[in-house]
């Protein structure tokens, strides 16, 4: 399979103008600031989007943005699977930001969200210590608990993919309203 093409923050903000823009965070996320015009199709609906990508990419370049890169480069690969090419921003949002970029907000007071990868500290923080208090204050089997979140941890790490956060990722406050998708997805037939 073919490395995916990556664009770094000052490449991207040369090309901004000629690319299409794709954010690949929950909804929350992407209220909580994103690369102007960008549009918001969370990983877990790219599938659903694929046709509108599709014709997307055939009339420019499609850059996917994440908040680090990683679930950017997961829906690249993705795309690539299903014959659509498209470019990755190298640091995701955080990089562009770090550079000095303007992250855009959406207008009415949205409520941002937490970024992914800190909810997924929060709840695997969590059930560690929950794990660790039910262990000395209840019974010493509920340790395994602690033990599975470490062990959950670590095969995240390795294997690049996050099941907590696909978990989180299915909260309301993490999901798209249907009207914004097809919203989106309008938008992108229009582009």
């Amino acid at each position: 399979m073919n490395t995916p093409v990556t664009l770094d923050p000052q490449q991207a903000g040369d090309r901004l103008h000629e690319l299409t823009v794709i954010d690949v965070r929950t909804p929350g996320e992407y209220a909580g600031g994103h690369i102007p015009g960008a549009l918001n199709i969370p990983l877990d609906q790219l599938g659903r989007a694929l046709p509108e990508i599709r014709a997307a990419a055939g009339r420019g370049e499609v850059l996917m943005v994440c908040a680090s890169g990683a679930r950017s480069a997961n829906a690249c690969r993705t795309l690539a699977e299903n014959g659509v090419r498209a470019a990755t921003l190298v640091g995701g949002t955080g990089a562009w930001a770090a550079q000095g970029n303007a992250l855009a907000r959406p207008e009415g007071g949205t409520r941002a969200v937490w970024g992914m990868e800190r909810q997924v500290r929060l709840a695997a923080g969590s059930a560690v210590l929950l794990g660790l208090a039910l262990g000395e204050f209840v019974h010493p089997a509920f340790r395994l608990l602690s033990a599975g979140i470490s062990g959950g941890l670590v095969f995240s790490a390795v294997t690049n993919t996050c099941g907590m956060a696909a978990l989180l990722a299915k909260l309301p406050h993490n999901r798209p309203r249907q009207a914004d998708l097809e919203t989106t997805l309008a938008r992108l037939r229009g582009n």
